[in-house]
C-alpha cells in the first residue's frame, strides 16, 4: 500500500498510464498488415462525438496543468508573480500535503523493512505492537490522499478561472518531468486514434475490414504460391547440387582411377575431363535457364498481385465517388425537404391563426346560438303552454256549446211538453164544462 501511495501521490499519474502505452506501442508495432485507408468525413458531425472530444481535450489539458505543479512548488518565488497569490497559496498548501504524505510513506517503508529484519521476533509483545501502529498509521494515509486530491481539483479549479495564469503556467513546458510528458503523449497519440474512430462510420469500417480481408486473404493466396514457387526452385537447386555432387564424385573416382591407372593415356584423361566439364555446364546452364524461368514466374505473379492491388484500388476510388454522389443527392434531398416541410410549416402556422381565429369565432357564435336556442325552447314552452291552455279553452267551448244545445233542447222538450200538457188541460176543462152545462139542463127540467 506504501509503494501505492509512493507512486501515486508525487507523479500525479493515473493507475491506466500503463495501459495507455501498452495500446500505443502495439499500434506502433502492427505494421504489418495494410494501412486503412483515411475516413472521407474530416470533422465530427454529431453532438455526441464533440462532447467526447471535448472531454479528452478538457482531460490532455487539465493533465498538463497538474504535471507542472511539481515545477512551481519549486520554483515559487519566479511564479508568485505569474500565477498570483491565491494560486501559489493552494500550490504551497499541496506542496506541504504532498511532502507530509512522502515522509509518512518513506517512514512506513523504513519501518517495514526493520521489520521484514526482525521476522525472528515476530512473535514477542513489542513487534505485534509496531505492526499495530504501523496498521494504524496505514489507515491514516487514505484520508490525506483525499485531500491532496482535494487540493489538486482546488488548484486546477482556480488554474481554469484565471485562464492568463493558466497560459502562461502551461508554456513551462521545460518544468514537466519525462514521465508526465510521456503521459501526456499517450493522451494525445489517444485522441488521435479515438478522433479517427469517431470519424469512420461503421459502414466505412465494415468496408475497411472488408477490403484489408479481401487483399490479405489475396496477399496471403500469392505468398503461398511464392512459397510453392520457392520450394520448387530450393528443390531445383537441391538436385541441381546433387547432381553437381554425384558429377563431383564421378569426377573423383574417375581422378582416383586416373591416379591408380597411370599407364593410360593423357588423352584419354583430357577427354574425359572436357566431357565432365561440358556435362557440368550443361547441368549448370539447365539449373541457370531453371531458376531465370522460376524467377520470372515470381516477377509476373508479383506483377500480378500489383495489378490487382491497383485494380482495387481504383474500384474502391470508383465506389467512393459514387457514394460520395450519392451522399451529395441525399443532402440536396434533405435540404429541400427542408426547404419545402419549412414553408408548409409557414403556411401550416398561417392556417392556424386563420383556424384559431374562425375556432374563437365559431366559439363565440355556439355561445350566441346557445343563447338563442334557450331563447327559442322558452319561446317554444311557452307557446306549448299557450296552444294547450287554446286547447283546453276550446274543447271546454265545445263541451260549453254542447251543454247549451243539450240544454237548449231539453229546454224546447219542456217548453214543448209543457203546452202540451196546458192544450190538454184546456181541452180537459171546456169538456167538463160542457158536461156541467148539460146535467144543470138536466135538473131544471126535471124540477118544472
Amino acid at each position: 500500500m506504501a509503494l501505492d501511495v509512493l507512486a501515486v501521490a508525487p507523479l500525479y499519474q493515473d493507475p491506466d498510464v500503463n495501459r495507455v502505452r501498452l495500446i500505443a506501442q502495439t499500434t506502433k508495432n502492427s505494421t504489418t498488415r495494410p494501412k486503412p485507408l483515411p475516413p472521407t468525413e474530416t470533422k465530427l458531425t454529431t453532438i455526441e462525438t464533440k462532447r467526447i472530444m471535448s472531454v479528452l481535450d478538457e482531460t490532455i489539458h487539465k493533465v498538463e496543468l497538474v504535471t507542472l505543479l511539481s515545477y512551481v512548488a519549486s520554483s515559487s518565488k519566479n511564479s508568485e508573480g505569474m500565477l498570483g497569490e491565491d494560486i501559489m497559496k493552494a500550490v504551497r498548501e499541496h506542496q506541504d500535503l504532498c511532502q507530509i504524505l512522502l515522509d509518512r510513506v518513506s517512514y512506513l517503508q523504513e519501518e517495514e523493512r526493520q521489520l521484514q529484519e526482525e521476522e525472528e521476533f515476530e512473535d514477542e509483545p513489542w513487534f505485534q505492537d509496531r505492526v499495530l501502529s504501523i496498521e494504524v498509521q496505514k489507515s491514516h494515509l487514505p484520508p490525506l490522499m483525499q485531500q491532496i486530491k482535494g487540493s489538486t481539483k482546488n488548484i486546477v479549479r482556480l488554474l481554469l478561472g484565471n485562464p492568463q495564469a493558466a497560459s502562461l503556467l502551461q508554456v513551462q513546458t521545460l518544468g514537466r518531468s519525462a514521465e508526465a510528458q510521456s503521459f501526456i503523449d499517450s493522451l494525445v497519440e489517444l485522441r488521435g486514434f479515438l478522433f479517427e474512430k469517431l470519424l469512420t462510420s461503421p459502414m466505412e469500417a465494415r468496408d475497411k475490414t472488408q477490403f484489408i480481408q479481401d487483399i490479405t486473404r489475396r496477399n496471403q493466396r500469392n505468398q503461398e504460391i511464392i512459397d510453392t514457387l520457392e520450394n520448387e526452385l530450393a528443390a531445383c537447386v537441391r538436385n541441381r547440387d546433387a547432381e553437381v555432387e554425384k558429377e563431383n564424385f564421378v569426377i573423383q573416382e574417375l581422378k582416383n582411377h586416373l591416379h591408380q591407372l597411370p599407364k593410360l593415356s593423357e588423352n584419354s584423361l583430357l577427354r574425359t575431363k572436357q566431357e565432365a566439364k561440358k556435362q557440368q555446364k550443361a547441368d549448370f546452364r539447365a539449373s541457370q535457364a531453371r531458376v531465370a524461368k522460376t524467377q520470372q514466374e515470381i516477377l509476373l505473379l508479383q506483377a500480378q498481385f500489383n495489378s490487382l492491388v491497383v485494380e482495387n484500388w481504383e474500384a474502391e476510388q470508383a465506389l467512393r465517388k459514387k457514394k460520395y454522389k450519392v451522399e451529395t443527392e441525399i443532402e440536396n434531398w434533405i435540404q429541400k425537404y427542408d426547404l419545402e416541410m419549412s414553408e408548409k410549416q409557414d403556411e401550416y402556422e398561417e392556417l392556424d391563426v386563420i383556424h384559431k381565429e374562425e375556432k374563437l369565432q365559431l366559439e363565440e357564435l355556439k355561445r350566441r346560438h346557445d343563447v338563442l336556442v334557450e331563447e327559442f325552447s322558452q319561446i317554444q314552452a311557452e307557446q306549448e303552454i299557450k296552444a294547450k291552455k287554446r286547447l283546453e279553452a276550446e274543447q271546454e267551448m265545445v263541451h260549453m256549446v254542447r251543454a247549451a244545445m243539450l240544454i237548449q233542447a231539453l229546454w224546447r222538450g219542456y217548453l214543448v211538453r209543457s203546452m202540451l200538457r196546458s192544450k190538454k188541460r184546456k181541452r180537459s176543462k171546456s169538456r167538463v164544462k160542457e158536461k156541467g152545462k148539460g146535467k144543470g139542463k138536466g135538473k131544471g127540467k126535471g124540477k118544472k
